[in-house]
């Protein structure tokens, strides 16, 4: 399969939903990341032009952890709307991928790019497999499930599905790693440890998904979207907890 996720700032995939991406393309599967806008008001003491080259660099070095084929919209941070331009540009990212599988933000995301970003993606989807709207790529030639990614911190967010991804825990966090400019800033001004945040909501998403480490996605429904056949990659080594009916502690497998 072809996989898409697309996320408005340049680590939100990492946060949200790259554990999936990495299990998917262990599995063989093509993997693209879109990112929509630059990041480049996301510190205050790294002038935009220059941030923006850090963040894109950071992506790109993140999407190499897991080989994923990035894809740099570059959209000013902050001021993404849901314009026709923009929608037209996703429709074209969309096409670049020509996936089977989207995956995105939702709807009850905190940040604004989060929710338009989102947005475009759904508004964009249609128009990806129509020939008569020209773009750079061709119209895709398939149908593409939509998939909402969890929420930063898990806030408002009720999955209706989970991917175990304790066995890509790792390269999670080594993608995440990547971006040492938002790590910074996070730790600096609201002492918040990124990686800590990855860890927290993973293992509560574990424990609703019976495994050790999970991420939560929700499906969009929607005409002829519908599947009877799981899409999201299923971990080929859980990360199971089992427990012994005497004293013993309980042991991972």
């Amino acid at each position: 399969m072809n996989v898409l996720a697309v996320g408005a700032h340049p680590d939100d995939l990492e946060l949200q939903c790259f554990g999936t991406l990495a299990l998917y393309a262990e599995q063989g599967h093509q993997v693209f990341a879109a990112v929509v806008t630059n990041g480049d008001k996301g510190n205050f003491d790294v002038e935009p032009a220059e941030l923006a080259r850090i963040r894109e660099a950071e992506f790109r070095a993140s999407c190499a952890v897991i080989g994923a084929v990035p894809i740099w919209m570059g959209y000013e941070d902050e001021y993404l709307i849901p314009s026709l331009k923009a929608r037209l540009a996703v429709t074209d990212a969309i096409r670049q991928a020509n996936p089977d599988v989207v995956i995105t933000h939702g709807p009850s995301d905190y940040h604004p790019d989060h929710r338009y970003a989102g947005q475009l993606v759904w508004d964009a989807l249609p128009l990806a497999g129509i020939a008569g709207v020209k773009t750079a790529h061709a119209a895709m030639d398939r149908q593409a499930t939509l998939y909402h990614m969890d929420n930063f911190g898990g806030v408002e967010f009720r999955p209706t599905e989970f991917v175990d991804i304790t066995g890509a825990m790792e390269k999670k966090l080594e993608a995440l790693g990547k971006h040492a400019s938002q790590l910074r800033i996070f730790g600096q001004l609201l002492d918040v440890d990124l990686r800590d945040v990855v860890r927290t909501v993973a293992k509560f998403r574990g424990y609703q998904a019976g495994s050790v480490y999970a991420e939560g996605f929700a499906k969009v429904e929607a005409w002829y979207r519908g599947l009877a056949r799981r899409v999201l990659p299923t971990a080929e080594q859980p990360g199971r907890f089992v427990y012994r009916t005497g004293p013993s502690e309980p042991r991972e497998e």
